[in-house]
């Protein structure tokens, strides 16, 4: 056990625990019929990528209250990378996204387990949905099964429970969401219960309700995972409009394509010309999206301020978050390591 001082650190202890708890469910879903390999090989590899930004949330919740280094506190904050997971396949599903971390999306990884002619698209659909069923299943298994005391983990049912909750109603505002609508607060709040909460603010309770920290430390941490989990998404929305798939790993296309009630599309509309707006009216939501249609929806946003509006507003979250650490009485290791992650969660990509 060696105390994580560095992010790189922590995820390789993260990683580890992953590789280990998956590997033994795989293998005793093999166990029951190898003609589940096609669905186990895509469980190895939804879970086998990522920043580990959720479990470090959750673990620095927990160091934040004052707790020590431990590997089942690890274990534990590992999970969070279950749910991730989790939610990512059934985004991918929502959206039918093709492409992930530069390699094919669950759902048509998995066309390859059936032959042509057998409705290949819609039974690989069928059995994503399964995979990620499981996965969120394997999160609350594998959290339960850390090797914290049974009472400990007691504190923080309840939690989860909100974690799950809040999820489902983030994926579901966004899919209920009016199409056209231009109202950046309602888009806003899709992104704070899709993807903030739960990339931030639940697992940092999480870990602090496991240490069991008073409410005040709870409230910081309101404080600071709010703003910090939206402006991750923020950010994340940039980049699926402007970066480029070579280093994003994820087509550039799908925001566009599925129509997101993203806050810099509602931006855009709301400054945008009439004849922007028709402009925009006819491309999102198309699923075949060239390359020059990309271009245009990019020039409106460009155009309008929308982008900068974004990067603003991405800038003063993260201020407003790594200000609410401040006086919290927080150990310097934990603040130091919640201050940059903050850094971390909104960075432009390299």
């Amino acid at each position: 056990m060696s105390e994580p001082r560095d992010r790189a650190a922590l995820k390789s202890r993260v990683d580890r625990e992953l590789d280990r708890f998956v590997r033994t469910e795989t293998e005793a879903l093999l166990a029951l019929d190898d003609a589940l390999a096609p669905l186990a090989d895509v469980l190895t590899s939804v879970t086998a990528r990522g920043k580990r930004l959720r479990s470090a949330f959750c673990y620095w919740g927990w160091r934040a209250a004052g707790r020590p280094d431990s590997d089942a506190m690890v274990r534990a904050a590992a999970s969070m990378e279950l749910v991730h997971a989790a939610a990512v396949v059934h985004d991918d599903i929502i959206d039918d996204s093709a492409l992930r971390h530069g390699l094919p999306t669950a759902q048509v990884a998995l066309r390859d387990a059936f032959p042509a002619g057998s409705r290949p698209k819609a039974r690989a659909r069928s059995l994503a949905m399964l995979a990620g069923d499981l996965l969120m299943a394997w999160a609350g298994q594998m959290f339960a099964g850390c090797g914290l005391p049974a009472a400990y983990l007691g504190q923080v049912r309840g939690l989860w429970a909100v974690l799950a909750r809040e999820l489902i109603a983030g994926e579901a505002l966004e899919v209920l969401h009016p199409e056209g609508e231009s109202d950046v607060q309602r888009s806003l709040k899709v992104i704070r219960y899709k993807t903030a909460k739960y990339t931030v603010e639940h697992p940092l309770h999480i870990g602090a309700g496991l240490a069991g920290a008073d409410p005040v430390l709870r409230e910081v941490f309101t404080d600071y995972g709010l703003p910090l989990g939206e402006a991750f998404q923020l950010r994340d929305d940039l980049i699926g409009l402007f970066g480029e798939p070579a280093t994003t790993g994820k087509s550039n296309t799908d925001d566009i394509s599925a129509a997101r009630p993203t806050a810099l599309i509602a931006l855009a509309r709301q400054s945008a010309t009439p004849a922007e707006r028709r402009e925009l009216k006819a491309l999102l939501g198309r699923r075949a999206l060239t390359a020059p249609q990309l271009g245009q929806v990019r020039a409106v946003v460009e155009r309008t301020g929308a982008r900068d509006r974004v990067e603003d507003m991405i800038g003063e979250r993260v201020r407003v978050a790594v200000g609410a650490l401040g006086g919290a009485g927080i150990p310097d290791l934990a603040h130091h390591s919640l201050t940059q992650l903050a850094t971390a969660a909104t960075s432009r990509p390299d």
